[in-house]
């Protein structure tokens, strides 16, 4: 009895301790968010009073040495909405940024996945040497960082006369491989017999597609446009190499380019830009969460 009180003892202590560790990652991976919140409802004296000593610079452009310890404030002396009127009223610049991201991503997101659909079902139902080896290319293009291929696209781009345009953000990132390896492994869970007997009963390829391997793929198409969504949504090498114009870039190109005399603007369009991502990530959650842990074809 001794035994199992203790064993329980020590379970229960194990449970605790994991759930103290969770807690404080939690806490740590969740602070920049609440603090880029609440720090965008502070008015500009005090962010310059509180933050300003970080961005200083001396006369030649250089950085200052910051001697003093900058504490970090989560909650404002007086909330202000200063920052939020200006972006949104005062300074179209900042919308017009925004909607530049929105008009990037979601074409990206949404061919990208039907390419990705009709790859990857062409990759599962014919096989072959031919088939293999152009599936073994998309992986290692997939493991390649994309700065490696900035080079090559920028040329690519250059040579179609696309620099400067939507189409040059567009076709790298619609045919992307990402997608396609993702989605081929998924649909070879779905069981041959279940297409086969759409075959015999005198299904074309065209209507097993759409009827059978596409519904049975819901969960990974949500999980699959969620990560392509966020991946394209805070992308800054591809506008920065591909766009000379500043107008056209997204608004995460200016996120990482934080203006010295706009400090506190900084802190409301990073909050005005964590929402789509954020609604994406709670509206397709059980997506995502299906598509990760799936392990079949059929459910029952």
């Amino acid at each position: 009895m001794k035994k199992k009180k203790r064993e329980v003892i020590r379970g229960k202590m194990g449970i605790i301790i994991l759930t103290i560790i969770l807690i404080f990652f939690t806490a740590v991976f969740v602070m920049p968010i609440v603090f880029t919140i609440c720090n965008s409802f502070m008015g500009n004296t005090e962010i310059s009073a509180n933050y300003g000593m970080i961005f200083a610079t001396t006369d030649t452009g250089a950085k200052k040495f910051i001697s003093d310890t900058v504490t970090l404030k989560f909650i404002p002396d007086k909330v202000s909405f200063h920052q939020y009127i200006s972006v949104l009223f005062k300074s179209p610049d900042y919308l017009l940024k925004f909607w530049n991201s929105v008009i990037y991503v979601v074409p990206i997101t949404i061919f990208q996945i039907a390419v990705a659909c009709l790859a990857a079902y062409g990759f599962t139902r014919y096989r072959g040497r031919v088939r293999e080896m152009i599936f073994f290319t998309y992986i290692i293009l997939m493991l390649m960082p994309y700065q490696v291929t900035l080079v090559p696209n920028f040329m690519v781009n250059k040579w179609l006369n696309l620099l400067d345009t939507h189409w040059a953000i567009w076709l790298p990132g619609i045919f992307s491989p990402y997608a396609v390896f993702l989605l081929t492994k998924y649909m070879r869970r779905i069981p041959v017999s279940l297409l086969e007997a759409a075959k015999i009963d005198g299904a074309g390829e065209w209507q097993i597609f759409t009827k059978v391997a596409i519904p049975l793929c819901k969960g990974a198409l949500g999980s699959v446009a969620i990560l392509i969504f966020i991946d394209y949504w805070n992308m800054v090498e591809q506008p920065l190499i591909m766009l000379a114009d500043e107008q056209m870039h997204p608004l995460s190109v200016f996120l990482s380019k934080i203006n010295t005399g706009e400090i506190g603007l900084a802190f409301a369009v990073a909050t005005i830009y964590m929402v789509p991502t954020l609604l994406v990530f709670l509206y397709g959650e059980e997506y995502l969460v299906e598509g990760i842990t799936y392990q079949g074809g059929i459910k029952g």
